[in-house]
């Protein structure tokens, strides 16, 4: 099992930026995938981003000329660099890491608010 601890996320204003990290510990021999996927109430859960570890990408539509998904094996964390963001970004953020998105390991969230 992999425990995931997001950080980074807070209260910015429509066009900031934020940083949220991640940071996996324990078991990761089945892991292929990092990601990040995000709810906002009264919706689903959706991929904003995940990356796999090769260094292969993919971005949801809305945020993909936005945002930038890295990571760093060796400390088994995962970034989401977001700029530009609007209220629309305004949701928790989940770090996730699996065979493939959206399976495996879920962080508990972290609180993203956009807002003037």
């Amino acid at each position: 099992q992999v425990q995931l601890v997001e950080s980074g996320g807070g209260l910015v204003q429509p066009g900031g930026s934020l940083r949220l990290s991640c940071a996996a510990s324990g078991s990761i021999l089945s892991i292929i995938v990092m990601g990040w996927f995000r709810q906002a109430p009264g919706k689903q859960r959706e991929l904003v981003a995940a990356i796999t570890s090769g260094g292969s990408t993919n971005y949801a539509d809305s945020v993909k000329s936005r945002v930038i998904i890295s990571r760093d094996n060796v400390k088994n964390t995962v970034y989401l660099q977001m700029n530009s963001l609007t209220p629309e970004d305004t949701a928790v953020y989940y770090c996730n890491t699996g065979r493939s998105p959206g399976t495996g390991s879920w962080g508990q969230g972290t609180q993203v608010t956009v807002s003037s």
